[in-house]
Parts: C-alpha cells; sequence; structure tokens
C-alpha cells in the first residue's frame, strides 16, 4: 500500500526503493522504518512509500487518516535535494545511521543496498578536489561523530587507494571496507559504543573486539572481497604488533588495512568528538610522519601527505595564529611546512617555526 510519510510507524516495512532526485535509493526496499527514515524521507520531501500490509512485528499496519495539512505537502524542490559533495555526504551519513540501527535491532548487513548507495558515491568522489576531503572533518557534528566518522573512513580511504594505483575495483572494494570496519559496534552494549566521556580499561577491551564482530557480519558477503575483509579485520592492527585484535606484524597486515588505519586515525584526530577537540590536519599529518613512525605504513603516509598537501604557488592558507596570506614555495622533505607570503607582504617559512602552522586551506 501507499502510504504519506507522515504516517508511517516504527516497524513499517518499505517494499519499493524510495528514491530523490539521483539514481541511487534514499531508502532501499525491505527497510524496516524507524524515526531516522522517517526524517529523511521529511528532508527530501518525499510524498509517497510503497509498504507492507503488515508490521515487522506481524501486526496488521492499519495507517492513521492523512492530516489535511499534509495533503497539500509542496511538491519536490530541486534547491533542496543533495546536488553538492556536502550535501550527498550529509545524505549517506544519515542513511549509514539508519542501517546501523538496523544492526543494532539485529538485521543483517544488506551489502546490495551499501553498494548501490556508495558506488556511486565513491566514484564521484575520485573527481572531487583534496579539498573536499580537507573538509570533511568540518562536516561533523560531536553527537553523530560515529557515523560521520565511518562514512569519512570510507572517503579518504578511496581517495587515497586511487592515488597509489589502485584500479577502480580495487579502490571500490577499500572504499567498502573503510565503510563496514566498525559496523561490528553495533554488537557491543550501546553505552560504551556512544560513550561521551574516556573510556576505562574495561570499556575500552569490549571496544577492542569490534573488528572481530565487524568481520563476522561480512565473512561471508561474497560481494566484498577477501582484501576487503580483511581491511575490515585488520583496520586496528599496527606494524609493530601493538594494534588490536589479534596484535600481527606488518608482514602479516593487509595493505588494505593500512590504508584504512592511516584514513581512521586522520579523520579522527581531526574532528571534534564528544571527549576530545579536534587538531589541524597538518600537525595530524606531521604526526603520522614522525610520532606513529613504525606503528603505520610510512608508504601510505607518505601518499596521504602528498596527495593533501600538493599546492601550487597562490594557494590561500590560514595560520594557526589567525594570519591569512599565499603559499610561495614547498619543499617536498617538509610538505606540510611551505613558505608562506602574508598578507601584510611579509615572507615567512614555516619549517623554521615550529609554533606556527596551517589550520587550514581557504582556496
Amino acid at each position: 500500500m501507499q502510504v504519506h510519510p507522515s504516517q508511517l510507524v516504527h516497524g513499517c516495512i518499505i517494499t519499493k526503493d524510495v528514491f530523490g532526485k539521483t539514481n541511487r535509493p534514499l531508502i532501499s526496499k525491505n527497510t524496516v522504518v524507524k524515526a531516522i527514515h522517517k526524517q529523511v524521507l521529511d528532508r527530501f520531501l518525499i510524498k509517497e512509500v510503497e509498504v507492507a500490509p503488515k508490521l515487522f512485528s506481524g501486526e496488521v499496519f492499519q495507517p492513521e487518516p492523512l492530516d489535511e495539512t499534509e495533503k497539500g505537502h509542496p511538491s519536490l524542490d530541486e534547491s533542496s535535494l543533495p546536488v553538492t559533495f556536502k550535501e550527498q555526504y550529509l545524505q549517506a551519513v544519515q542513511i549509514y545511521k539508519g542501517w546501523f540501527a538496523e544492526w543494532q535491532a539485529g538485521a543483517s548487513l544488506d551489502i546490495g543496498a551499501i553498494r548501490k548507495l556508495f558506488v556511486p558515491l565513491l566514484k564521484q568522489l575520485i573527481h572531487q578536489s583534496r579539498k573536499d576531503i580537507l573538509l570533511l572533518p568540518h562536516y561533523s557534528s560531536k553527537q553523530d561523530y560515529f557515523y560521520h566518522h565511518a562514512v569519512s573512513t570510507a572517503f579518504i580511504a578511496a581517495f587515497l587507494g586511487e592515488r597509489m594505483g589502485m584500479n577502480q575495483g580495487e579502490w571500490l572494494q577499500l572504499g567498502l571496507a573503510g565503510l563496514l570496519s566498525d559496523a561490528g559496534m553495533a554488537k557491543l552494549n550501546e553505552s560504551t559504543q556512544m560513550k561521551d566521556t574516556v573510556l576505562t580499561q574495561v570499556e575500552y577491551q569490549e571496544i577492542k573486539k569490534h573488528p572481530i564482530y565487524s568481520y563476522r557480519m561480512v565473512e561471508n558477503i561474497s560481494a566484498l572481497s577477501k582484501a576487503a575483509k580483511l581491511g575490515v579485520l585488520q583496520h586496528h592492527e599496527r606494524l609493530d604488533g601493538s594494534g588490536y585484535p589479534l596484535g600481527t606484524h606488518k608482514k602479516k597486515t593487509h595493505l588494505f588495512a593500512r590504508i584504512i588505519a592511516v584514513s581512521d586515525m586522520y579523520h579522527a584526530m581531526t574532528t571534534d568528538r564528544l571527549y576530545q577537540s579536534k587538531q589541524s590536519p597538518f600537525l595530524v599529518m606531521e604526526l603520522m610522519m614522525k610520532e606513529q613512525f613504525g606503528r603505520f605504513d610510512h608508504t601510505v603516509v607518505q601518499a596521504f601527505v602528498k596527495s593533501m598537501t600538493n599546492y601550487t604557488t597562490g594557494t590561500k592558507v590560514k595560520l594557526s595564529d589567525g594570519q591569512i596570506g599565499e603559499i610561495v614555495f614547498t619543499e617536498a622533505s617538509r610538505p606540510t611546512r611551505p613558505m608562506v607570503r602574508l598578507d601584510s607582504g611579509e615572507i615567512i617559512n614555516l619549517t623554521e617555526m615550529e609554533d606556527l602552522y596551517i589550520r587550514e586551506i581557504l582556496t
């Protein structure tokens, strides 16, 4: 039966893909409706959806009469649809949030729906500028950090894989692995996974199990490659054996996992969380090159830093002290610390000023 989104109740089963402007469904068929899905439908001004005559519980669904004000719901306003990279990204985050709620309730991972949404997004991402990757932390919110982190990790990993010379099939699999690497968090106690303070030792030991739970959710999915599954399982392993869940060393850690590890750490450290403030992307890249040497794959880190800092002369930047300037020269050995001409005309060399750094790229 067809109903207006306002008539939906918790447990309704959507029986037909719901589309917005693009050829990717906002919500896939066989989705069990939760609050987040109603929010998505409302956000995109969807006027009707096809649902099953019975709820997920088996009860007959009897929709309430449609409110007269809803009958006059305005027609689809194209200006409100996701046309920019930011809008499409935020849409993906909300849909992932809905999927995660379903996994928490015991639903299986629907790789068909996931591929239908994310494969086109990942393909589009490759044509975006590095600035779009740098801006990902700006789109996040403290309350929904976890869902932003999953989607951003997928985007960063795919972007990096393509820059490292992977073919399309490989970096698409890599992106999906990044997206699903934390899916197993749905199997943990909700109070632990969404805790807004520093974890206790007991809670941390529980969190360390999530890569195994994530792997179990994907291990029998034929649409995911062996490399993707290893990426999911090993994304918190470190080359020196200090990671988890198995303490795997470099030789046994798959390249997919090493790329996701860098992507995961970069986004986590450059994004505001409930218990931790974000850091400058450029300081984080320096940290990964110096202090984290030996834990992360240096080849992967170098490729990431090169991809993110290969700016042309004249690129506008904002420094940590608030000053605005433009890049005039970059040393290959210190790509995060170029020479900058300030608006005052003064030229400074950031390699000689360790307490000053680029906060963000402006153009």
